[in-house]
């Protein structure tokens, strides 16, 4: 019966002879779910046991919109420079280029041409894990040279928001890109080409007050996180309770600020539906 037994007492495995459980293996949902990290990418980060949508950056967003992953990146070694000599904890040039070695990104949004559902689109897809996917000069650049790409060769654009907002460190300078980029989605609107607005979470501050609810179309992920000031700010300000949900994409979309939610195994599909039906073409499969 020794084998399920243990004849010998006192078995100890020395320090260095143990194995730490390797780092990545599992995810855990806000609601306590845990899921296998390869399980979790398979189903296209979107947790199997509650729905949960992890947030993802603009190499899954380009997996999941672009054909085979085939693309086109535009502007692709636009960096920022440091016109206003901010310093924080860090100098603003020195904090860039650590978050750049740390993301393997330029800044935080990354534009794109490519075939979706077998039509051209352009896609501008922001990354949260570039300074908090902050809006500086070279995102509302990014943004409007992609516009004026769209513009020039008449193919659909796609804003994928995901962001906290202005980025401080260039101050009034990042305010500007607000005018900027929505001065551009006009010059996109009277060329009659169709913008699609995908709000993720989150999408805060200076996106939401600027390009990501100027779509001719707004959806969003479940459960996204999309407002001006956050949750916190607002009741502070305002010193009164908040409704449950407030700011989450469901709220959104039952108040009239979105037009459709939609599950991330469903954003291609739809988005190039309603391409489609904006451009009275005939609907693919």
């Amino acid at each position: 019966m020794a084998w399920f037994k243990r004849k010998d007492k006192g078995i100890h495995t020395p320090t260095e002879e143990k194995k730490d459980t390797p780092k990545g293996l599992w995810y855990k949902t806000p609601s306590g779910k845990i899921i296998d990290t390869d399980e979790l990418k398979k189903n296209l980060y979107v947790s199997p046991e509650d729905g949960y949508h992890v947030r993802i950056g603009s190499k899954e967003y380009f997996e999941l919109f672009f054909d085979n992953n085939e693309f086109t990146e535009l502007d692709e070694k636009l960096t920022s420079k440091d016109p206003l000599k901010f310093e924080d904890t860090k100098k603003y040039p020195d904090r860039i280029k650590a978050v750049q070695k740390k993301t393997g990104l330029k800044d935080a949004v990354r534009t794109a041409v490519g075939k979706s559902a077998g039509k051209d689109l352009v896609i501008a897809a922001m990354d949260f894990a570039f300074i908090g996917g902050s809006m500086g000069s070279v995102v509302g650049e990014k943004i409007a040279r992609a516009i004026d790409y769209s513009i020039k060769h008449k193919i659909p654009f796609l804003m994928v928001s995901k962001s906290g907002g202005a980025r401080m460190m260039e101050a009034s300078l990042s305010l500007m890109q607000l005018a900027k980029t929505s001065a551009k989605l006009a010059q996109l609107a009277e060329a009659k080409v169709p913008y699609i607005s995908l709000c993720t979470d989150p999408t805060t501050g200076g996106t939401t007050a600027s390009f990501a609810m100027l779509g001719d179309i707004n959806i969003a992920e479940p459960n996204a996180l999309i407002a001006f000031a956050g949750p916190r700010v607002v009741k502070d300000t305002t010193g009164k309770d908040l409704p449950e949900g407030f700011q989450r994409s469901e709220f959104l979309l039952e108040h009239g600020f979105l037009d459709a939610i939609y599950e991330r195994k469903n954003l291609k599909k739809q988005v190039n539906l309603y391409i489609d039906l904006i451009q009275n073409q005939p609907i693919r499969a």
